[in-house]
């Protein structure tokens, strides 16, 4: 049975990525994984500004929890969405996320 399983990103997350690799003078990297991130993903979410008040709710909640993080959290429940695909163990303590760890897939 082949299993399609729909991937979607934030627009942060493409942030982070540029920020890294430009930051490590990676730009031909940056380049290559960019669009390999946006043709993987079926649909690339913004984010806004009530996503941002959402994640201070959720920085007030959750003390451990990065404020990247956060940003990710608020942008996926706009989208309706619960489950993570992350090896990032730091999401668990998030009720309103269930974590994917992709090792598993």
């Amino acid at each position: 049975m082949n299993l399609r399983i729909a991937l979607v990103t934030d627009s942060e997350v493409l942030q982070e990525l540029l920020h890294r690799y430009f930051a490590i003078r990676k730009s031909d990297v940056a380049q290559s994984i960019y669009r390999a991130t946006t043709q993987l993903c079926d649909d690339v979410l913004p984010v806004e500004e009530k996503h941002t008040a959402r994640a201070l709710e959720l920085l007030l909640q959750y003390r451990k929890l990065s404020a990247r993080d956060a940003i990710h959290i608020a942008t996926m429940e706009g989208a309706g969405m619960r489950r993570l695909l992350s090896t990032d163990t730091d999401f668990d303590c998030v009720r309103e996320v269930d974590r994917i760890d992709p090792r598993d897939i």
